[in-house]
């Protein structure tokens, strides 16, 4: 079997979606199944059978404001020619954000079996637009449907049938480095968009760098040209990077004002042992359960309490790293690739 996953965004920008696309190529890939990442960008893959590039790119992104973020989608026509092209080739395909356009759209049209994956805990417009497209649902209901979380389930008319909610997946054991923790060091890791919060992140930081001016704010995903005491905006960085630095930080704070479904983040920073404080949104708990401190959104003076109250407890800090570590077990990729082999193999016995 040779299964196409199509990634509406641009592969060349961080996010969720792209990392969950690129990484679940890989590990089917590197499992026996051969499969070929199709979207926007070119980035190479590795691993696995079969030679050459893993990843077809299908047009040029641009930015457009969604869901209160910078959402970067391909908008050109020649887009849905590729896609199908690329399509010609599989056994099955398997689309995430099959709602977004223009490469979500054209795989739709394949008569080939389908997984179809919904990441976004979609607005309210959204889903009413959802409900009043009948020639999709028709689509939808001879597809098999998946959902990384109950927020983003909540987007899908009960119209289109079952779905089933199979999570996004780290590699747990990666995040297990032997690096020195630096006590009084926190990490941030997102895009430079209101919604990721890194301004309350800054703002809560500066509340508490005073009393405890050891503590130092880590920044990875967004540079900015201030210069603020105590903070280091690294930019992009690598997964090698992203995975030392949160390795060797003791707490991971994570100020999302809304809009998200999971939470890949959280998930990331408990495998790596970090103490997590985090905005109290739905997909959040889902993902950290009890193993997270939780502060109301936006509120950046309980943030910094929060963040005080941890840089002065190390034993607290001890205990929800360890818990954490045990907790993220189940977003291992070892038991979410089980997950969608079993959505495979199901829409390739419906056909």
């Amino acid at each position: 079997m040779k299964v196409g996953i199509v990634c509406p965004y641009d592969l060349g920008e961080y996010g969720g979606v792209q990392q969950h696309c690129e990484e679940l190529t890989s590990h089917l890939r590197s499992s026996g199944i051969d499969s070929i990442l199709i979207g926007v960008g070119s980035i190479r893959l590795q691993g696995g059978p079969g030679t050459g590039n893993a990843t077809v790119p299908v047009g040029r992104a641009v930015k457009i404001r969604a869901n209160a973020s910078n959402v970067p989608l391909t908008m050109s026509p020649m887009s849905w020619k590729r896609m199908r092209d690329a399509l010609d080739g599989v056994e099955l395909v398997h689309i995430h954000e099959p709602m977004m356009p223009l490469a979500g759209w054209a795989a739709l049209k394949t008569d080939k079996p389908t997984v179809m994956t919904f990441h976004a805990d979609a607005p309210a417009w959204a889903r009413r637009v959802y409900a009043r497209a009948p020639f999709v649902a028709e689509r939808m209901r001879s597809s098999v449907l998946t959902a990384v979380s109950e927020a983003a389930k909540r987007s899908i008319p009960p119209a289109w049938g079952d779905v089933r909610i199979i999570p996004n997946a780290i590699d747990v054991a990666g995040y297990d480095l032997p690096v020195g923790r630096v006590k009084h060091r926190i990490a941030f890791l997102g895009r430079d968009d209101p919604r990721k919060g890194l301004d309350i992140a800054l703002e809560a930081f500066g509340l508490i760098h005073e009393e405890h001016p050891d503590s130092e704010l880590m920044v990875m995903g967004a540079d900015r040209s201030e210069e603020i005491h105590g903070v280091r905006f690294m930019g992009r960085v690598t997964e090698g990077e992203k995975h030392r630095m949160l390795a060797s930080s003791a707490i991971y704070v994570a100020p999302n004002t809304g809009g998200e479904s999971f939470g890949i983040v959280l998930a990331e920073a408990m495998a790596a042992g970090c103490a997590v404080v985090a905005s109290d949104l739905e997909a959040f708990r889902a993902v950290a359960g009890d193993n997270a401190v939780f502060f109301p959104v936006g509120d950046v003076a309980a943030l910094a309490r929060e963040m005080a109250g941890l840089l002065e407890d190390e034993r607290e800090r001890t205990r929800l790293g360890e818990a954490g570590r045990e907790a993220v077990k189940a977003y291992d990729w070892s038991m979410v690739l089980d997950m969608y082999r079993q959505a495979y193999a199901d829409a390739m016995a419906d056909r």
